[in-house]
């Protein structure tokens, strides 16, 4: 009877987990209504008898009658008892395994945080993460949350939490771990490019603000151009962003910066909504396709645009994705405007919640369809479809890279996934001792200490060299330090000298000689990076003294590559013009 009771439990789950792949209808996103969203949605599963063919079924279930007497066969004769819930687990993990990175089995609390970065309000770090070459890695950190406050950056492979390794946790589980009560801090130990060693950062949890719109304003009134940031797809995205353009337009515009880097997607709804506000009426925004030709949605703008015509630039970066993708990819589409910065992260996938027969506490997690742009290209990037980017085809990854695609105007535009700019902008990366200072709190601490003696910081402020020196005299009092590459080395040979006394005296003087060049290597890298850490200093006191509006006026619109490329290029309307009517070049970037 127990073995009848616990076959009949495995069969039950077997057939709930894998049931789903019957369910490939859509839902349209509304608070009451089932939810699809870029990132995550729910719907209504269907009757599997009009969705999937005969032969399919019946393969399926003697599919599963396989894994049922698997596990009855463990469960009966298995040399320990095991834990029915685990095995059970254990297989459906197996089964998601060879899915696409996003497909996974979520308990409830994890469902519920995804849930909120949608209602605008959570407890934790302010940042959005997922899942790289098998590691948890930042894609943006958040404007104004702990996480940009410490220096965490896109691209930061977060190795562990906690001390605890994050080798094989979901993005689920890490961000179950890095959440928590406001005050409460947690301890990160990242990976960083260009970094010889691992960084840790301790970061204090707050009350997150999910606002859509950070900022907007004027960033040349000369020329009657404005900016525009966007950092999220919330519900209430397409509120905020009217607001903002009415408020704009009253400035008689000429140009206008659409700011989508680091925006890491949302609703999908937003997203049209969003695209609509550029677009005319009736205009195609994106469309899903799932695995059946019938399954096929399309999407179009909706309603009377607020800002067309006039010249428009969206900038993006590697950290740009999903439904920020759907809107930078609609507007290159039909030559509404030009998209300038990095290619974009590539995450073109919809997913969907499924509710599991009987089982409260957990929910489905399941990839459906992908998101294609008006040009029919499609966004998702290959090498992020899978749990495994390694067993991937290359060839096949080659052949999607040079697919060529047309704009409404007939620019040619290319596939592999991710949105591709019409105009690039190198980025300079940060330099270990930059990376060290944000790290380490240098700008902020020193911020919060000046601005108790400068209280008053006009938003026109500079850094003089004085204020430098001032600051170099913190650096000494907080007994500043990091490792250089060079150290880092030298530090490795001195330890397999150590290990052999004869090596250590013939290489340990020259050793010696290289340590005492260390300090000299500080220094020049302190002067080569001088501009930039007087800008950061400068964005550190604006900020602590009027928000950020402080940082966006006082530091983004007067001295950010992205923007003043756009500014220059709005300013010349014959520029604008021609880029708009050659070509698009095929992707030089090297995200």
């Amino acid at each position: 009877m127990a073995d009848r009771r616990f076959k009949a439990y495995l069969l039950f789950i077997a057939v709930a987990a894998l049931g789903v792949v019957w369910v490939v209808g859509l839902g349209q996103a509304s608070p009451q209504e089932p939810v699809q969203i870029v990132q995550v949605g729910q719907v209504q599963p269907q009757d599997p008898e009009t969705t999937e063919p005969q032969p399919r079924r019946e393969t399926l279930y003697r599919n599963i009658k396989l894994l049922d007497g698997i596990a009855l066969r463990v469960a009966q004769s298995y040399m320990e008892d095991v834990d029915p819930k685990e095995l059970t687990h254990a297989g459906i993990n197996g089964m998601l395994d060879i899915l696409d990175p996003f497909s996974v089995l979520m308990e409830m609390q994890y469902y519920n945080r995804l849930m909120e970065t949608t209602q605008g309000r959570y407890e934790g770090l302010g940042m959005s993460i997922d899942m790289r070459d098998d590691t948890v890695t930042i894609v943006a950190p958040m404007e104004g949350t702990p996480a940009m406050r410490v220096g965490l950056q896109a691209g930061d492979k977060v190795i562990k939490i906690d001390g605890e390794s994050t080798e094989g946790m979901t993005t689920e589980d890490a961000s179950g771990k890095m959440r928590g009560p406001a005050g409460t801090s947690v301890l990160l130990t990242i990976v960083r490019v260009g970094i010889p060693e691992p960084l840790e950062f301790t970061v204090e949890r707050a009350v997150i603000e999910l606002n859509s719109v950070p900022y907007y304003g004027m960033a040349d009134e000369k020329n009657k151009i404005a900016y525009l940031r966007l950092s999220k797809f919330s519900e209430t995205t397409s509120e905020e962003l009217r607001e903002a353009l009415t408020e704009l337009n009253k400035n008689d515009l000429n140009g206008l910066i659409f700011d989508l880097r680091g925006n890491g997607g949302g609703l999908l709804e937003q997203a049209i909504e969003a695209a609509s506000l550029f677009l005319d009426e009736g205009k195609l925004v994106v469309y899903t396709q799932g695995k059946d030709p019938e399954s096929q949605k399309k999407y179009f703008s909706t309603g009377n645009p607020l800002y067309t015509k006039k010249p428009l630039v969206v900038l993006v970066d590697a950290a740009t994705a999903s439904a920020s993708e759907i809107v930078s990819g609609a507007i290159q589409d039909w030559d509404r405007g030009l998209i300038i910065g990095n290619t974009t992260f590539g995450k073109g996938l919809v997913q969907q919640i499924f509710s599991l027969p009987e089982q409260d506490d957990i929910r489905l997690k399941l990839t459906t369809a992908k998101y294609y742009v008006p040009s029919g290209r499609c966004i998702q990037k290959p090498h992020i479809s899978t749990k495994h980017p390694e067993e991937m085809d290359e060839e096949l990854t080659e052949v999607e890279d040079t697919q060529v695609y047309t704009t409404g105007a007939g620019r040619e535009v290319y596939g592999g996934g991710g949105i591709a700019p019409d105009v690039i902008i190198e980025r300079n990366p940060y330099t270990p001792v930059e990376v060290n200072m944000l790290r380490q709190s240098m700008y902020f601490d020193f911020a919060v200490e000046y601005v108790s003696q400068h209280p008053t910081i006009p938003l026109d402020y500079e850094v003089t060299d004085e204020v430098m020196d001032q600051f170099q005299g913190f650096l000494k009092r907080r007994e500043f330090s990091y490792k250089t590459a060079t150290e880092v080395e030298l530090n490795n040979i001195r330890e397999i000298l150590t290990e052999d006394s004869t090596k250590m005296e013939i290489f340990g003087s020259y050793l010696g000689e290289l340590e005492a060049l260390i300090d000299k290597e500080k220094e020049l890298e302190y002067q080569k990076a001088k501009e930039d850490i007087r800008r950061s200093l400068r964005g550190a006191i604006l900020n602590n003294v009027h928000g950020e509006r402080g940082w966006y006026e006082g530091v983004l619109l007067r001295d950010d590559p992205y923007v003043l490329k756009a500014i220059d290029i709005m300013k010349e309307r014959e520029e604008y013009s021609k880029i708009l009517a050659t070509n698009h070049v095929k992707d030089q970037d090297s995200n």
